[in-house]
């Protein structure tokens, strides 16, 4: 009997269980749910052998996991890629935004163009992504003139995202003559053009397009407002703020992080409160960014308890949140405060970045506290692997500077292995000037005006420290490359709140509607400081000229102004917040120091660098700062 004929099968032919519907949607479903590898696998193998290896859609859900997904495998994704024999174009675009590089996402691009599968409204928003991301413009170009080529130019979508792509390359020009020419515009493309100008400096013609607009959205306006924030023009956006709840617009979360933002640049506190007080009111969900932006708007206007009350009201501290807290404690001079709260993250085990040591550096300078500062400054390298970067070594300059150990300060200048940039240079200059070294602080400062030219600030400290050693025809010659440079001195202007209302001063200003009565109130509170021993201190006037000159200008420095304003709208045992844009100088301190005592006021400043809490004739900061 002869043998039976052996028959070869190949697999493809092999008719497989037919798999019912139900069977089929209750898988997909779960590959929809998929949350790790391991259980990916198992889908994957589950489809092989439901006979779906080559369904677009099934494998389409696989490779959006491996793509997407924080744990997913892109070699994975584009291996199963090329195992589909006819690719669709929702395949393709998963992958093409998930790439991390424009050359690769163009590659992908080619391959695809080469598989003739034919791109869809989505494809080119998708490669976009990866080439906005990377900022290739000349891949962003290729991309733009595939969009023309193939006829996509009436899309709104992929318009919009060559817009984006511009704005992210700084090319207003490109961005603005694709906006002008669309056929079509809708809210997304208005909002993409002014955000991409608010984040460029372009504020002024961002608003100029928000204001012509057809309609608005939340986004639209949050955009706008975030634009003048970020630029630091507070007024602007607390003008459209009152505009927007006009026009009946409803506050959400991002517009209350972006003004809560504003209110944080401006001291504005009732301001502050009120939106925190609609996010209570509104049930909005504290998630942790917007409890973080709470808490340092309540630090920046000098209300650290309210701070730490957010603070521990939060379900989640994450990272940002705990080096918030740490830097406002930072900031008001509570330095021992700030090294204790560290201590608690670290027994939480919350890992700490180099903001979070940072801030614990800045805390050790504001408070003196020497020792603290050298431990984690070494803790930092030794503990984390954190390397410190130029702001760390500033701060350990700061540190050491105000305490008088300026070549232990040099010495660390000496020692980093980046070149010190002008910030480090000008903390050690600052402390040549309160410590009266004039040698080491006319050579670091002279290196300092080099490095930062524009900066008006280092011109003058470095004169009033030749002044201040009487070496008059230095600080002229200080001033005159100032004036030949065309550097103007930025001027003082203090900021503080009544009844929701902002007001600004200058020094000498006389534009405020109580311009009169708050000179009144200079000359009255300057009289009455002096019966209690309050003399004028001129050493950082810069000219030499006689005494009574000298005093002048200072009496109506804009932080005086300011606490007259106050004075003039407060009683007996309230407080008044400032904010100033300059360091408080010497005289105001001590100014200051005696109205709060003579006057009963708590007098709370905000200057460049720190805060000052004034009360009965003493100051927080110790005269330490």
């Amino acid at each position: 009997m002869a043998a039976p004929a052996v028959v070869f099968v190949s697999p493809a032919t092999v008719r497989r269980p037919s798999t019912t519907a139900e069977h089929r949607r209750a898988t997909l479903r779960g590959l929809d749910s998929c949350r790790s590898m391991p259980e990916l696998r198992l889908y994957h193998s589950q489809l092989i052998r439901l006979g779906l290896s080559e369904d677009n859609d099934a494998v389409g859900r696989l490779i959006k996991f491996l793509a997407l997904h924080p744990s997913g495998d892109l070699p994975y994704a584009l291996h199963l890629l090329g195992l589909l024999p006819r690719p669709d174009p929702f395949v393709f675009n998963t992958l093409l935004g998930a790439l991390p590089s424009p050359a690769e996402s163009l590659l992908l691009y080619s391959d695809m163009l080469l598989r003739y599968v034919a791109p869809n409204s989505f494809t080119f928003p998708s490669i976009l992504k990866p080439i906005s991301a990377g900022r290739d413009i000349d891949a962003g170009r290729q991309v733009h003139a595939h969009v023309l080529k193939l006829g996509f130019h009436p899309d709104v979508f992929s318009q919009n995202n060559l817009i984006r792509f511009y704005l992210s390359c700084g090319l207003t020009v490109d961005a603005r003559r694709v906006f002008d020419t669309m056929a079509r515009t809708d809210v997304v493309s208005w909002t993409t053009m002014i955000s991409g100008l608010s984040k460029l400096g372009s504020v002024d013609e961002a608003r100029e397009l928000f204001d012509r607009m057809p309609e608005r959205n939340s986004v639209s306006w949050n955009a706008m407002i975030a634009g003048y924030v970020q630029c630091g023009r507070f007024k602007n956006a607390f003008e459209l703020f009152s505009r927007m709840r006009t026009e009946g617009i409803e506050l959400n979360k991002f517009v209350a992080a972006s003004m809560l933002a504003a209110c944080s640049g401006m001291g504005a506190l009732e301001q502050g409160e009120w939106i925190h007080g609609h996010i209570e009111r509104m049930g909005i969900e504290l998630d942790p960014k917007l409890g973080t932006t709470i808490i340092d708007m309540y630090c920046k206007c000098g209300c650290l308890d309210k701070a730490f009350k957010v603070f521990r009201g939060l379900s989640c501290r994450g990272l940002s949140s705990w080096n918030c807290m740490i830097g406002g404690l930072a900031m008001h001079g509570l330095g021992k405060e700030a090294v204790k709260l560290f201590d608690e993250m670290m027994k939480e085990e919350v890992i700490p970045d180099d903001i979070t040591l940072l801030n614990v550096l800045s805390a050790c300078a504001h408070a003196g506290l020497i020792s603290e500062g050298r431990h984690y400054f070494y803790y930092m390298v030794r503990e984390f692997r954190i390397e410190p970067k130029m702001e760390h070594f500033g701060c350990m300059v700061d540190l050491l500077g105000r305490a008088g150990l300026l070549d232990e300060a040099k010495q660390v200048i000496q020692e980093m292995p980046m070149d010190a940039d002008a910030g480090v240079l000008g903390a050690l200059l600052g402390a040549c000037k309160i410590h009266g070294n004039v040698d080491l602080g006319e050579q670091i400062g002279r290196r300092v005006i080099e490095l930062d030219p524009l900066n008006s600030g280092r011109y003058v400290l470095l004169a009033n420290l030749f002044a201040s050693a009487g070496r008059w025809d230095d600080a002229a010659e200080v001033r005159r490359l100032m004036n030949d440079r065309g550097v103007n001195k930025e001027p003082g202007c203090s900021m503080i709140e009544m009844g929701g209302v902002v007001s600004e001063f200058i020094a000498g200003g006389k534009s405020h509607p109580q311009a009169r009565e708050i000179y009144v109130m200079v000359d009255e509170m300057l009289e009455r400081i002096k019966a209690e021993g309050y003399a004028p201190d001129t050493s950082g006037v810069l000219h030499d000229i006689d005494e009574e000159e000298k005093e002048n200008p200072l009496y109506y420095h804009s932080e005086k102004l300011a606490i007259a304003f106050g004075l003039l709208n407060t009683r007996s045992g309230d407080t008044i917040r400032i904010t100033k844009n300059l360091r408080v100088c010497r005289d105001c301190h001590a100014a200051s120091k005696l109205v709060s005592k003579v006057f009963d006021r708590e007098i709370i400043v905000r200057d460049r660098n720190r805060f000052h809490h004034f009360m009965g004739g003493e100051c927080s900061c110790r005269d330490y700062w």
